[in-house]
C-alpha cells in the first residue's frame, strides 16, 4: 500500500491556517451569479495558460482567451490544441462536480488524461513501456519512473489512499491533494501529459473535499511564476530512480511548498473578492467588458496613462493589433485618447475608473 513519508512543518501549519481564513472569507462573501461566472472564466483562462506554459506552450494569456472563443493563430496548431484540450478537461471536471461525485477513481484520472492528450473525455491506457525523464539541455537522466507493469497497481493504491483519507477526514484536504500531485508525478503513468494531468487531478481532489473555492482560484500561476522552485520542490531526494530512494523519500518540503502555494492562491482570491464586494455597482459594468478589457484594467490600476506599445506588451499582441483595439475602445467610450502618433497615450474613461 501507499504510505507517504512526511511531516507537517510549522510553515505548513501556518499555510493551512491561512488557507482556512481565505476559504471562509470567500465563502461568506455575497457574490452574484454574474460576477461569479466572470471570476470563474478568468480563473479557467489563467489556469489553462500557466499549466500549458509550464509544458512549453507559447501562447500568451491573451491569446489563450482568443483560442477559448474559437480564434486561431497560424503555425500554432499544437499550442492551440493543448489549450483547447485543457478546457475540455476542465469541463469534464466541472461535470463530475455537478454530478456530486464523492470518490476518486482511476477511470476519472485516465479520462482527464484523455481530455488533455486527445481532446476527448475517454479513458486512456497507461504507458506500455519504460520512459525516462531527461534534462532538456544535457540529456542527462533526471528521473527513472517505476516499470510500466507496476503502474496500474501503483495508481490503484494512490486512488485508494486518497479516498480513504477523504473519508476519514484526519488529514487536511490540501495535504491530501498535494501528496496526490506528488505521487502521480512520481509514478509518471504516461509517456506524455503527466504534468497537466497531475495539476488537474489536484483541482479535482480539492473540489471533492470542499476546497474548490467556487472555481475562482488558480494554483498553476504560483508554479509558473518560478518554475525552478516548482521543479526543485517536486524533485525530492537524491536518487534518480523510483526503486532506489524516490518511493521512500521524505516529502515534507514538497508538502510545505504546495500548502504555501495554495495559501497564496486563496489569498489572492480573497483580496479580489473583497475589493469587488466594496463596489456594488461593478457587476453590471464588468458584464459589459470582454476578457481583454478586463485584463487591461489591471494595468490601469498601476498607471494612469498607457501607450499603445505598453498595451500591446501587456496583452501579448502586436502593436498594430493593440492600436486597432484602442481605437475601438476609444470609440466605445472605454478609453480616452491623448495626443497623436508618437505622443499618443490612453486613459481609462471616468465611468470605468469605478472598477479600479
Amino acid at each position: 500500500m501507499f504510505h507517504p513519508n512526511f511531516q507537517i512543518s510549522a510553515k505548513s501549519t501556518q499555510a493551512l491556517m491561512d488557507i482556512e481564513v481565505s476559504r471562509q472569507a470567500v465563502s461568506n462573501l455575497p457574490v452574484s451569479i454574474q460576477l461569479l461566472t466572470s471570476l470563474r472564466e478568468s480563473a479557467r483562462l489563467t489556469s489553462t495558460h500557466y499549466s500549458t506554459q509550464i509544458e512549453g506552450n507559447r501562447l500568451t494569456e491573451a491569446e489563450v482567451a482568443i483560442v477559448a472563443k474559437g480564434g486561431t493563430f497560424p503555425n500554432r496548431k499544437r499550442d492551440e490544441a493543448e489549450v483547447k484540450n485543457y478546457f475540455i478537461a476542465l469541463n469534464y471536471i466541472d461535470d463530475l462536480i455537478t454530478q456530486d461525485t464523492r470518490e476518486l477513481s482511476t477511470e476519472m484520472i485516465q479520462t482527464i488524461h484523455g481530455c488533455v492528450m486527445n481532446g476527448k473525455p475517454k479513458p486512456t491506457s497507461y504507458r506500455d513501456g519504460q520512459n525516462v525523464i531527461r534534462e532538456s539541455g544535457s540529456g542527462n537522466i533526471i528521473y527513472l519512473p517505476p516499470e510500466w507493469r507496476e503502474v496500474p497497481q501503483l495508481m490503484t493504491e494512490l486512488v485508494d489512499w486518497v479516498n480513504t483519507q477523504l473519508e476519514e477526514g484526519e488529514l487536511p484536504a490540501p495535504i491530501i491533494a498535494g501528496i496526490a500531485h506528488y505521487q502521480f508525478a512520481t509514478i509518471h503513468p504516461y509517456y506524455d501529459g503527466n504534468g497537466r494531468t497531475a495539476r488537474l487531478l489536484t483541482n479535482l481532489i480539492l473540489h471533492l473535499s470542499g476546497y474548490g473555492l467556487k472555481g475562482i482560484y488558480s494554483l498553476e500561476e504560483y508554479y509558473a511564476r518560478n518554475l525552478q522552485n516548482y521543479y526543485s520542490a517536486i524533485s525530492v531526494g537524491t536518487s534518480h530512480n523510483y526503486h532506489e530512494g524516490r518511493a521512500e523519500s521524505d516529502i515534507s518540503n514538497w508538502v510545505e511548498y504546495f500548502c504555501q502555494g495554495m495559501a497564496d492562491a486563496f489569498a489572492n482570491v480573497r483580496l479580489q473578492a473583497e475589493k469587488l464586494k466594496s463596489k456594488p455597482d461593478q457587476t453590471s459594468l464588468l458584464r459589459e467588458l470582454d476578457m481583454r478589457q478586463k485584463r487591461i484594467l489591471n494595468a490601469f490600476r498601476e498607471n494612469r496613462y498607457l501607450t499603445t506599445k505598453e498595451i500591446a506588451e501587456y496583452l501579448g499582441v502586436t502593436p498594430r493589433t493593440a492600436l486597432t483595439l484602442c481605437n475601438a475602445w476609444v470609440d466605445g467610450g472605454f478609453l480616452l485618447q491623448h495626443g497623436e502618433r508618437r505622443s499618443r497615450r490612453y486613459e481609462l474613461a471616468e465611468e470605468w475608473t469605478k472598477l479600479l
